[in-house]
């Protein structure tokens, strides 16, 4: 693991035989990719699972360059946790719209081993589900626990980072160099420095930075995780090549990537809805609706249900259920996001992309289109999309655990 990396040009078509070898059903969701329904992944809601031996074709254009992701969304928490995932990387149209010496993926994630090296087998635990979810002990680069990476002085390098994690969210520095952030989930943003110079990916997003490399030959620097303060390390060094890269100088910024064909938003029209994501320990949740039934809180434990969007909890995989809303096609939406709980929420929409307007009520500079929007505990996000892909889309907490536990909802396109 990661699975192999899946490389195509913007606006071609991909298709992919699946054969399911595990011992339990699956399927494969493409994330951030704004798929036709049918093709979204998401068992008993767009398609049937597939059994144990069976097989699926998945095709589809995909009509975003970007940094994007597969993996399964069947038993998510554990499948993703032991390692299947792979990077969908969807090239520009224009092989020269960010001129760079090496383009590389870092796929990032999280292992909670045994003292033998195996995977902890305790998916699904009470406290995962309650808490901050599944945090493993051992963070890997690309299935590797990676010392070093081997930079040239004077290289301009397009590093696309992939958060697939259970629940940990990375906030990575690297030291004595400035990153430019030039995409985020995919989609192109104003080339900028990161708020604070530190990078911070919830489970299930990615950014794109641009990492002029301006180090002495011979020299290293760590790349740091610092969002858990009491909990930061070393990443891992940039080490610098004994001789540097003399085949072109970089002395510009990098300029903008091409925008992507996104439909945007009519705020003026925009009709508005709200969404309170409750629950978990140290939450005010005092009960839930599970399948229509009302629940208190000690039963939804019991259960091992913890989570809620509008007092509604959906168990892990119950993916067919009435929708949270009925959108009508091609019309404009604000969602404000209002996380009531003790613990930050990675919210991924599937089939569409959204703009973060605004955090706490105030409005965003750069107005990022995003598929996936980290909301810290007690604070507020306000994202405004088109409802241009018709079907029933998922929309969940990307901590696998807060999923699994009640976190999941659907928005119905029609």
């Amino acid at each position: 693991m990661p699975g192999p990396e899946i490389r195509v040009r913007q606006a071609s078509r991909l298709r992919v035989e699946f054969e399911n070898q595990l011992p339990q059903e699956t399927t494969i969701h493409w994330h951030g990719v704004r798929v036709p329904n049918a093709m979204d992944g998401v068992p008993h809601l767009t398609q049937p699972p597939v059994p144990p031996g069976g097989t699926f074709l998945y095709e589809f254009d995909v009509p975003d360059a970007g940094t994007f992701w597969y993996h399964p969304h069947a038993r998510s928490a554990e499948q993703v946790g032991r390692g299947l995932y792979g990077a969908l990387i969807v090239e520009e149209d224009d092989p020269d719209a960010l001129p760079c010496n090496r383009d590389v993926t870092w796929v990032l994630d999280d292992w909670r081993l045994m003292s033998d090296a195996s995977v902890s087998a305790d998916f699904g635990s009470l406290r995962d589900l309650t808490h901050s979810g599944r945090i493993g002990n051992t963070v890997t680069v690309n299935g590797r626990v990676t010392e070093s990476f081997e930079v040239h002085s004077g290289e301009r390098l397009r590093l696309r980072l992939i958060n697939v994690a259970n629940a940990r969210i990375f906030g990575l520095v690297f030291e004595d160099h400035e990153p430019v952030v030039v995409a985020i989930d995919g989609h192109p943003t104003e080339p900028h420095s990161p708020e604070g110079g530190r990078i911070v990916l919830g489970p299930g997003m990615r950014i794109d930075l641009v990492l002029d490399l301006n180090g002495d030959p011979g020299s290293q620097t760590r790349v740091l995780d610092t969002y858990y303060e009491r909990a930061a390390y070393r990443l891992l060094d940039l080490t610098y090549a004994s001789s540097p890269r003399r085949d072109r100088t970089w002395e510009t910024p990098p300029r903008p990537l091409p925008p992507n064909p996104l439909s945007e938003p009519d705020l003026l029209t925009a009709e508005h809805h709200e969404v309170m994501l409750g629950g978990g320990m140290m939450g005010r949740m005092t009960h839930a609706m599970v399948d229509g039934q009302r629940f208190d809180a000690r039963e939804l434990f019991r259960r091992g249900i913890a989570w809620s969007i509008n007092g509604i909890a959906v168990p892990q995989d119950r993916h067919a259920h009435e929708p949270l809303a009925v959108l009508r096609r091609l019309a404009s939406y604000v969602l404000t996001i209002r996380n009531d709980t003790a613990w930050p929420h990675p919210m991924h929409l599937h089939g569409l992309a959204f703009r973060v307007i605004a955090r706490n009520g105030r409005a965003t500079p750069r107005r990022e289109w995003q598929d996936t929007v980290l909301v810290p505990s007690w604070s507020s996000a306000d994202i405004a999309f088109v409802a241009d892909n018709p079907g029933n889309w998922m929309f969940h907490c990307h901590i696998l655990e807060h999923q699994a536990a009640g976190m999941m909802a659907t928005l119905r396109v029609s």
